[in-house]
């Protein structure tokens, strides 16, 4: 798209039913069970790693290019699927400010713990990246929209201000999304020969149960900065689709220091940032060049 999103006026609450829709209990129900299922199979771990979940320099290589460099979706604000192909290096070169914003449905008590947190989570992403990003009421330029299946009416205008360039079908997509979509992000670029990420959309389901919530705020937080792939190879880390961890671990901490380390540029091809990945791979596991 040509420009970043312009942050719009959060739209006015409108009336609630009583207590909550059949369908959002529904769908609270759901995640709520899934969330069990998960972690009676030992799951959403929050250990962030350990001797079980060894990794080398050569692994931590191999997934920043995999994670990095390619995409499930083609960039921009779309949701198409990518030709497969190597993109570019994208990463924010502006500091990055977060706004947490909810659906008219989710109560003053969960609105605080869920800024708190996304607030705690900001700041630890700004010492791993040694990139400014934090939380603020004003400019924002992330934002993160927690949203329940009561808030779909409230919450249209939103979207359309916040993704202009979106067809109607894929707003009415993210309005109404399928239940194996537990959260997304999707993040702009600007229109030039560098990629720059300058503003991100995260949605997260009102309903998720606590640990759920968490993970999506981690999982779509960390890749609105720019490694916006998963891989299966990825371990230990919550970079790719088997869930078994819920929150950023050392793995992926090192993947974003090394993204926002200054010896890479935006703009650089894969082959290009290859030979520097491998050092920097190396330097973060203390292994001789």
């Amino acid at each position: 798209m040509a420009a970043p999103v312009a942050p719009a006026p959060t739209p006015a609450s409108l009336p609630l039913p009583a207590a909550p829709s059949a369908a959002s209990e529904s769908v609270r129900t759901y995640y709520k069970n899934v969330q069990n299922d998960l972690l009676v199979q030992g799951l959403m771990r929050v250990d962030g790693g350990g001797p079980d979940t060894p990794y080398s320099a050569d692994n931590l290589a191999r997934n920043f290019e995999k994670i990095a460099f390619y995409d499930e979706h083609s960039i921009g604000t779309s949701l198409q699927r990518s030709t497969g192909e190597a993109r570019l290096l994208a990463r924010w070169d502006k500091p990055v400010r977060i706004g947490v914003e909810f659906g008219p449905s989710v109560d003053a008590a969960q609105r605080a713990k869920d800024k708190a947190f996304v607030a705690k989570f900001a700041d630890r992403l700004g010492r791993v990246t040694g990139h400014p990003v934090t939380t603020a009421k004003t400019r924002i330029n992330f934002n993160v929209l927690v949203v329940g299946e009561d808030d779909r009416t409230a919450m249209a205008q939103r979207f359309s201000n916040l993704l202009p360039s979106l067809s109607n079908a894929h707003r009415t997509l993210l309005q109404n999304l399928p239940r194996d979509m537990h959260c997304l992000v999707i993040v702009s670029h600007a229109d030039s020969d560098e990629p720059k990420i300058m503003s991100g959309v995260a949605i997260v389901r009102a309903e998720h149960p606590e640990l759920l919530r968490q993970a999506c705020f981690h999982e779509e937080i960390s890749q609105g900065l720019g490694l916006v792939n998963d891989s299966p190879l990825a371990r230990p880390s919550i970079f790719n689709d088997d869930d078994e961890f819920a929150y950023l671990t050392s793995h992926d901490q090192a993947l974003l220091n090394m993204l926002y380390d200054p010896r890479l540029a935006i703009g650089m091809t894969a082959d290009q940032a290859r030979p520097i990945i491998r050092i920097l791979a190396r330097e973060r596991m203390g292994q001789d060049l």
